[in-house]
């Protein structure tokens, strides 16, 4: 029997791939200790914006910091352009964000605890608060969401299956702050909807 393909789900001008919808995904920071600020091989991508709002906390933060991150920020900023063009924020030994602390051997985001502790105004890129979700700006106005399924997340799915949480719910809180709250309203009258006639998706 073929597999059904789900289509690709436009709510506004966001076109989202089935997959957010269908998936369960939970972090698990007990069992990751944060390794997503860690691994990969570029930063998080941030916007000009961004860039500014980070800037402006970076004082903040600064002693947060490892003597690397520091030197590294010092050197190129706290941004760079990565081979693909885009902004992304630096990084020290090819690999972790500048902005990694550590604590009890986890990995924190300094702006992110900074803005817990009520010391910045700024909680961290839309990027890092969206992932697994990857945004791609499309040519024609539209913009791409795409789940980007990663190893180290194993436990989130994990944990995600077993709270049957899917994907789009557990990022509600950044979805809201990217788009808007009548936005993801409309997202989630458009799953209720899609769920009555496919129970692959998770509503």
């Amino acid at each position: 029997m073929t597999e059904k393909i789900l289509p690709i789900i436009q709510v506004g001008d966001v076109l989202l791939s089935p997959d957010i919808l269908t998936e369960c995904f939970c972090c698990d920071y007990e069992k990751c200790k944060g390794i997503c600020c860690v691994e990969g091989d570029a930063g998080a991508p941030v916007t000009i914006e961004e860039i500014a709002e980070i800037e402006d906390a970076l004082d903040v933060v600064w002693n947060d910091l490892s003597a690397s991150a520091q030197a590294e920020i010092d050197k190129q900023g706290v941004a760079y352009t990565d081979r693909d063009g885009d902004l992304v924020t630096s990084i020290v030994n090819g690999k972790d964000c500048v902005f990694t602390c550590y604590h009890e051997g986890k990995c924190l985001c300094s702006l992110e605890r900074a803005f817990r502790q009520k010391r910045s105004s700024f909680i961290k890129p839309i990027s890092c608060a969206l992932y697994p979700i990857r945004e791609k700006k499309l040519g024609n106005g539209l913009t791409a969401l795409n789940y980007n399924r990663w190893e180290v997340c194993k436990d989130a799915r994990t944990l995600g299956n077993n709270l049957k949480l899917p994907l789009w719910k557990f990022l509600k809180e950044p979805l809201i702050r990217r788009f808007g709250e009548d936005w993801y309203e409309e997202l989630s009258c458009t799953v209720e909807y899609l769920s009555s006639k496919n129970p692959d998706l998770k509503g």
